[in-house]
């Protein structure tokens, strides 16, 4: 018996790294960091934007490469409905500002609905709870270098009381916005 329990604890333990992710409950970590909104420059301060309401936290593994172009372009496209539930959205990776520039701009992604959040030294990104991976000789869908880490794809519905509502992670990118549209539409209605 007492291996048993001792194994089944085990196994979970060993299954908690997949459950990194902040879960619902937990604090949401404040960050201030260099974004951009339409190709400019700016500052983003989730608690300035919670002021304002929920806010939609999506990391992503970085600008120009296929699932996040979609998942972008897919934000961009709904963006009414999250600002019609009252949330702002705003990416996060380990680009750099000047790739991010690009992104937020092009019509085919951001097409500057929302801010995109450059993590660079991937702090913000294990403030979450999640991992950070390096992909030697990665290209991006432009065919250039990626010089920066890959933060995994998840998302943070975080309330104005700087709590994680929602968390939503290993899904594919389509699904991953319909899933935050869902949970800021549903904290609208309450």
């Amino acid at each position: 018996m007492k291996k048993t329990l001792f194994g089944a604890l085990l196994s979970t333990v060993v299954a908690l790294p997949a459950l990194a992710d902040l879960q619902p409950g937990a604090a949401a970590p404040d960050f201030t960091a260099p974004s951009s909104f339409n190709g400019k420059t700016q500052k983003f301060s989730l608690n300035d934007a919670l002021k304002k309401g929920p806010v939609v936290v999506y990391f992503y593994p970085g600008a120009y490469t296929n699932g996040c172009n979609l998942q972008a372009h897919t934000f961009a496209v709904n963006y009414d409905k999250f600002a019609a539930a009252g949330a702002t959205v705003v990416g996060v990776s380990l680009d750099k500002i000047d790739r991010l520039n690009e992104f937020s701009a092009d019509p085919e992604f951001c097409a500057g609905k929302f801010a995109t959040v450059s993590d660079a030294d991937g702090k913000i990104a294990k403030a979450y709870d999640l991992e950070v991976a390096v992909r030697e000789g990665a290209k991006d869908t432009q065919g250039r270098a990626i010089d920066h880490g890959f933060a995994e794809r998840s998302t943070f519905i975080v309330t104005p009381d700087h709590k994680v509502v929602v968390t939503i992670a290993n899904v594919a990118p389509i699904a991953n916005v319909e899933a935050a549209l869902q949970a800021v539409q549903g904290l609208a209605k309450k």
